[in-house]
């Protein structure tokens, strides 16, 4: 069976990907609990190296949790997470090679592989941005709008809401039904040429 079998319709793509943008302002309408399993079980088809599945998304759902994130967020960021009906902090587990006999468990030595912490750290932080890049995507095929953000002190949220883990905060996604005034303007991409090289 070819793979293109698969592939999605032109509206499906331009939901996906030509349409998308980042959003900057939300409706008031919540994104539940129910949304966020949905979310999630899409998010976790991502591939990884040796399935090690590092990202891990930390739901900020009470006040309080929201001031203190808010508070390391940059100043031109509060206010958008502060309107959102829900913010994500993504985070990279540098523990994650302790699943790895569950995920892969056809190498029994695999989490010695990661016995070293710096080749840990360095995996950890390589795979979580690419499952952060399908987290994004899934925000999208739900019918929800993301606002990614990197505009924030991460060692402050590493400290504060991720304290006593081994969690390392990567991004901050806002997500919602986006609000009429969401968008800017579609900024240029580069052309193929500049981008592809054939070798």
């Amino acid at each position: 069976m070819t793979l293109d079998v698969y592939a999605i319709d032109q509206r499906a793509q331009d939901v996906l990907f030509r349409d998308a943008r980042t959003a900057r302002y939300f409706t008031d309408e919540p994104v539940g609990d129910e949304q966020v399993a949905a979310l999630y079980d899409l998010v976790k088809w991502a591939p990884t190296l040796m399935n090690a599945q590092p990202l891990r998304m930390v739901v900020v759902r009470s006040d309080d949790a929201r001031a203190r994130l808010i508070s390391h967020l940059s100043e031109g960021n509060r206010a958008k997470t502060a309107s959102a009906p829900l913010a994500v902090v993504l985070a990279a587990d540098t523990a994650f090679h302790d699943t790895l006999p569950d995920v892969f468990p056809h190498v029994p030595t695999a989490r010695d592989v990661y016995a070293d912490e710096a080749k840990r750290v360095r995996t950890a932080l390589d795979q979580a941005w690419l499952q952060a890049g399908y987290f994004i995507v899934g925000v999208r095929a739900l019918g929800l709008a993301a606002g990614p953000m990197a505009g924030f002190d991460a060692a402050g949220v590493d400290a504060d809401l991720l304290a006593g883990t081994a969690l390392r905060s990567i991004l901050v996604v806002n997500i919602g039904h986006p609000a009429d005034n969401a968008w800017h303007d579609r900024l240029p991409r580069l052309a193929h040429d500049a981008a592809v090289i054939t070798i």
